[in-house]
């Protein structure tokens, strides 16, 4: 939420400074996200005076202006505006300005053999608008010399603050104002909004057949308005919160959003059939909405229709039909109640965020709807002119009154707050709240305060004005002693696992959760979607962890790092519920290139199996009884990635990312990865064997078998090393070769084993029989012994 510092005086007497002001939104929960002055960036732009205009004697677009900045002698300014023309007023920034639209630092130069000291700067140049037709053209009473911040009232910070759900009040500045006033930061003013006699009836009728989705529906028609630009004051208000200005008929409603909290909605009568009417919407029926998207309509959605067509959905967005434009005379200004629950419903199902939803969602004040209309009735009328009709209510308005049972003693048993009652009663007043002292108090509740249902929630508000910042600091007691361990088995692993990727050279990084659904179903889909995501690209559980590690990658990549090496450790969230689980990516350049070793390479499936095995080790598996199998998954690479598994149980997959996955995140070139599942990993024993090194060397032996191209070389290799497990320790391929000598179909591969002996030196007799037993392992695949 934005608003301008004069903008929130509209409706607080104050003289706080803007960091008081920014301490007090704090305090009262209010956090301030950030604070910007236009003044900062245009500090250094002035008023000038253009005493001639002439044309470039080489450019015949191009003019030579001498040029009043205010500040000693005239100066020459060569200026391309077509609307530059001696005896007008506009911005001058001088040799040495930063200029913020064009990302220029101004200097003395030759334009077109012409010196040129400066610049009149356009509205685009100093980013308050797109307009670039010309340079600035300020009144004849504009001084000369002055700074263009302080005389157009741009001195004027913005503050950016975070609304939590449960503040809508809070979405309007007048009820930022109220917080203020209520923490003793200055004076809420009174707005005083008196009813718009109308001139003549209403003359379209209004209609409710949709009382669940709309209670109240209010309406009148002002006849004879001119839309054109609303004045400066409106624009640079809507400009300084993010808003671009569009008519004045649309800046009215706009304002009044931020203003009051309160969304309204214009039609052009003209191009209305009949009357409107709040209901539901019919199947099939579709609408072309102002953001230029057709949405498809369901008959659980509530929308405003005229006799023909649906001209808006309520309280979410308009239709493009029947909004207004510069020729529009006559306009129907629509403020009406919508239900939170199915302004939600109707949001997330159509995957629309506005301004409208987002206050109509959380709930505005039900008892604004008639005020709101009338205040935007005279908006309109003073700066469109025109006349009104009467004001139509249809349905009645709902009746939020309430009052809470409260105790003044529940802040101290609460909050550990001590806070007196005068002060508890007067915060609450100052809130809007009505208090009845009596025993217990009666607390009636406002309006606009849809969320305070509950004595807790008094208690919150009594707190967050006296200040979060006065609540104590008091520590959980703890038993004496050292304490006890905490941590979970699988914490402990974690822990592990975290320093060991880390010691190899990986970066932990932590991603969403919530995917945008195209990036889960690259992955299988998700089991899962959100019904009310933070926003559409945010709707899906993650399946794997894989999907926000590629978008990691791509995003460091295109920041031009070369290698990255990344990994987390998070759940996954799949049908039978969630699972913990850990994932490596490798990208980019695996080796840079050097002149050692030549051209820089990528990162293979070897690369991710071994980076998969370093993983389990250190989670205690044993990998020496792994066996590689192909993934089930076909985000994996054919042929190109394998799964770890022990018996039949699924510990890990790795291999290279299917290009086509890979591609859809835009990471370039290969892509190793891995994905562990710590919760299939058997219990870590806490029994460790004593380390008994022999005394005696160990020695090792090479064989080269020649096998069928189709046996794997791990079925070769726990062949081996299963021919003598008491003297047989390691088992290592160290050559793989096809070719001649070699009858096709087969290939030779070329092992080293490792023999270490442990009560006596081994003879040759003792290594022949090993090795006997060796080849008669390998004979058990086909292998034979390369002659």
């Amino acid at each position: 939420m934005k608003f301008t510092l004069s903008w929130l005086k509209d409706h607080l007497e104050t003289s706080a400074s803007v960091a008081d002001i920014a301490d007090a939104l704090t305090r009262c929960g209010l956090e301030v996200e950030g604070i910007e002055n236009p003044a900062d960036a245009l500090g250094a732009f002035t008023i000038a005076h253009v005493i001639s205009a002439a044309r470039h004697p080489q450019a015949d677009k191009l003019q030579v202006l001498t040029v009043d900045t205010g500040a000693g002698a005239p100066v020459q300014v060569v200026c391309g505006a077509p609307n530059a023309r001696a005896g007008m007023k506009g911005v001058f920034g001088a040799p040495g300005t930063y200029v913020p639209g064009s990302g220029l630092t101004l200097k003395i130069a030759a334009i077109r053999g012409v010196e040129s000291a400066g610049m009149m700067c356009s509205m685009r140049e100093l980013e308050l608008s797109d307009e670039h037709d010309g340079i600035i053209s300020l009144p004849g009473d504009a001084p000369v010399g002055a700074r263009f911040v302080d005389w157009a009232g741009l001195n004027d910070p913005v503050f950016d603050i975070a609304i939590t759900p449960n503040r809508q009040e809070c979405l309007g500045v007048m009820g930022i104002a109220r917080d203020l006033a209520a923490a003793g930061i200055g004076t809420l003013k009174p707005r005083d909004i008196p009813p718009v006699a109308g001139s003549f009836a209403m003359p379209r009728p209004i209609r409710i057949e949709d009382a669940e989705g709309c209670p109240a529906f209010a309406a009148r028609v002002v006849r004879g308005v001119r839309n054109g630009l609303s004045p400066d004051w409106l624009q640079r208000r809507l400009r300084a919160v993010g808003l671009r200005p569009i008519s004045a008929l649309v800046d009215i409603t706009n304002f009044l959003s931020i203003d009051a909290g309160r969304p309204l909605h214009v039609y052009d009568v003209a191009k209305l059939n009949g009357g409107l009417t709040a209901r539901r919407a019919r199947a099939g029926e579709t609408m072309l909405a102002l953001n230029g998207k057709t949405y498809a309509l369901d008959d659980s959605m509530t929308v405003i229709a005229d006799d023909r067509e649906v001209h808006d959905i309520a309280g979410i967005m308009g239709g493009e039909h029947s909004g207004c434009s510069d020729s529009t005379t006559d306009v129907l200004i629509e403020s009406a109640y919508f239900t939170p629950e199915r302004i939600g419903t109707t949001g997330r199902a159509l995957g629309i965020n506005s301004d409208a939803r987002a206050r109509f969602e959380r709930g505005v004040d039900p008892m604004f709807v008639v005020p709101g209309l009338e205040f935007a009735t005279q908006m309109v009328i003073d700066l469109c002119g025109g006349e009104a009709s009467d004001l139509v209510v249809a349905g009645a308005i709902p009746d939020t009154a309430r009052s809470i049972a409260y105790r003044p003693a529940r802040v101290l048993g609460l909050a550990g707050l001590d806070v007196a009652e005068d002060e508890q009663a007067d915060i609450l007043s100052r809130l809007g709240f009505g208090v009845t002292r009596c025993e217990p108090w009666q607390v009636a509740v406002p309006p606009w305060r849809r969320d305070v249902d509950g004595e807790a929630d008094l208690v919150e508000e009594v707190v967050r004005i006296h200040g979060l910042d006065r609540v104590p600091a008091t520590p959980l007691p703890r038993n004496a002693g050292v304490a006890v361990p905490t941590a979970t088995p699988l914490q402990r692993s974690q822990r592990r696992l975290r320093r060991v990727l880390a010691g190899r050279g990986l970066d932990e990084a932590i991603t969403w959760s919530f995917l945008p659904p195209a990036d889960t179903d690259a992955f299988g889909g998700a089991a899962f979607t959100l019904t009310n995501p933070i926003s559409a690209d945010m709707a899906a559980m993650r399946t794997s962890l894989l999907p926000g590690l590629l978008s990691a990658a791509a995003r460091t990549m295109a920041r031009g790092t070369a290698s990255v090496r990344l990994f987390e450790l998070g759940q996954r969230y799949l049908a039978d519920g969630e699972h913990p689980s850990a994932a490596l990516l490798l990208a980019g350049e695996a080796r840079a290139r050097d002149w050692r070793n030549g051209p820089a390479i990528r990162p293979d499936a070897y690369d991710a199996k071994a980076e998969a095995l370093a993983a389990l080790a250190a989670l205690g598996a044993p990998v020496q009884r792994l066996t590689v199998a192909a993934p089930a998954d076909n985000w994996w690479h054919p042929g190109r990635a394998g799964r770890l598994l022990l018996g039949k149980v699924v510990l890990a997959d790795f291999g290279i990312i299917h290009p086509r996955v890979s591609a859809g995140f835009d990471v370039k070139g290969a892509v190793a990865a891995v994905e562990l599942y710590l919760d299939a990993l058997p219990p870590r024993s806490r029994k460790r064997e004593p380390w008994a090194p022999s005394p005696l060397l160990p020695l090792t032996r090479d064989f080269a078998f020649v096998v069928g191209d189709a046996v794997p070389a791990d079925s070769l290799l726990r062949a081996v090393a299963s021919a003598d497990k008491s003297l047989i320790t390691a088992v290592k391929m160290f050559d793989r070769y096809t070719g001649p000598g070699v009858e096709p179909g087969k290939l030779s591969l070329a092992v080293e084993v490792t023999l270490q002996p442990t009560t006596t030196t081994l003879t040759d007799a003792d290594i022949d029989a090993v090795s006997a037993k060796v080849v008669a392992a390998a004979a058990k695949l086909g292998a034979v012994l390369r002659g």
